[in-house]
Order: structure tokens, then C-alpha cells, then sequence
């Protein structure tokens, strides 16, 4: 390897969010998460519940909307184009 041309690797803490420190080693000075082992629901068996009624309600309301459209559209009947 050649000299004096790779970064210097220490120990340092990666800091999350919920207040967790985890000691490891890298190039980087300091590390900050937003989730780790300790607080994602994977490694701790409890689930968050996210607000996504908002989302769900938004997107039937949109195709709603459509299908109503279609519907209208289908008791209209075909539409025919007579050229003279």
C-alpha cells in the first residue's frame, strides 16, 4: 500500500436519535441516525403507527372522482360522428 495517501481510521460514537450510542471504528469524525437496532421496529418487535389515513383518503378520492366520470360517460352511450 502506498504511504501517506489513505485516511486516518479512529474510534468514534454514532449518535441516534432516540439517544442510543454505538462505539465502532471508520474514517468519518462523527455519525448521527435517525433509527438504529435499538428503536426500529424490526429489531424491537413494536410497531410505530404512521399517519397514512390522509394519503389512502386522498388517492380514492382522486380515482373516485374518475370513476364517476366513466360511469357518466357509459350511460351517455357511444359516441358517433357523422361526416357530411
Amino acid at each position: 500500500m502506498k504511504e501517506k495517501i489513505h485516511p486516518e481510521y479512529h474510534d468514534i460514537k454514532v449518535v441516534c436519535s432516540c439517544g442510543n450510542i454505538i462505539e465502532t471504528a471508520s474514517t468519518a469524525k462523527q455519525i448521527h441516525v435517525e433509527i438504529c437496532s435499538a428503536c426500529h421496529p424490526f429489531f424491537t418487535g413494536k410497531q410505530k403507527l404512521i399517519d397514512t389515513a390522509g394519503r389512502v383518503e386522498r388517492f380514492q378520492k382522486k380515482y373516485a372522482q374518475r370513476e364517476e366520470i366513466l360511469k357518466k360517460a357509459k350511460q351517455k352511450g357511444p359516441r358517433t360522428i357523422t361526416i357530411n
